[in-house]
């Protein structure tokens, strides 16, 4: 199998995050970046299926130079190649042109399987997995729990609300888009570390993919939400103010 892993690099959970004022986006100076951590999920049943099934795992990110070193990462654990989407204001992009960029990196390769995470850890639009899917025209699968491969289809185990689980199958190629926990993502041995060194990674601009980047959509600021406290006395007798509680907690506080 010829898999496709599609991983971003987000900011540190730790990192000191400061936010310029009216920005839409962090200041990036003085913070450490990682691998978005559903992706490493994603990337780790990658690797699991090519153990079992034989291929290879092309790990694609998109970002400025730094984020290199994510996909050396996926490199150390065990990709065998990757692709960097060269672009310093990628944060800009909406869903939708993070997809069309991703795609046309995508479609210039053959793969039976493409995996993306459920979601990133800065923006957190959960969208680009099931855009990624439109556009390739390739069947999609979401919060994927379980996937066993037999011959060019695929038996899907996807998880529901309320502890339901769904069986499905899909023919391949497919997008998939992978539930965090599904596994347990292994650590880079040295020997993986070094090996890493020695595999290609191919740098593509994104001007050149000649895809349209016009925003569907436009993120104004980001802000740390103001605290703010508030206090309301429920006066009358103790039935009375029951009963104004009882309201309040159904049509405010929407808990009953």
């Amino acid at each position: 199998m010829k898999i496709a892993v599609c991983i971003k690099q987000v900011p540190a959970k730790d990192a000191p995050l400061q936010i310029p004022a009216g920005s839409a986006w962090i200041r990036e100076t003085d913070i450490g970046f990682e691998t978005n951590e559903p992706d490493g999920f994603a990337l780790e049943e990658a690797l699991r299926l090519k153990e079992k099934h034989g291929g290879e795992v092309v790990a694609i990110s998109m970002g400025p130079e730094r984020v290199k070193q994510t996909i050396k990462e996926a490199m150390a654990k065990g990709a065998d190649r990757g692709i960097h989407v060269v672009d310093e204001k990628f944060f800009q992009l909406d869903p939708l042109g993070s997809a069309r960029s991703l795609s046309a990196a995508i479609q210039k390769e053959n793969f039976d399987l493409v995996l993306t995470g459920l979601q990133s850890d800065d923006h957190g639009f959960g969208q680009t997995g099931v855009l990624l899917a439109e556009l390739l025209g390739l069947p999609h699968a979401t919060i994927i729990m379980q996937i066993e491969v037999n011959d060019r289809r695929m038996k899907l185990k996807r998880e529901l609300e309320a502890g339901w689980f769904q069986w499905m199958e899909v023919p391949l190629p497919a997008v998939i888009s992978i539930q965090s926990g599904i596994n347990k993502p292994r650590y880079a041995t040295l020997k993986g570390i070094m090996a890493a060194k020695k595999k290609e990674i191919n740098s593509i601009p994104r001007e050149s993919l000649g895809v349209d980047a016009t925003p569907t959509q436009k993120l104004e600021r980001i802000y740390v939400p103001t605290k703010t406290k508030k206090t309301e006395m429920l006066t009358g007798t103790a039935k009375e103010a029951a009963a104004k509680l009882v309201e309040k907690l159904k049509h405010e506080a929407r808990v009953l």
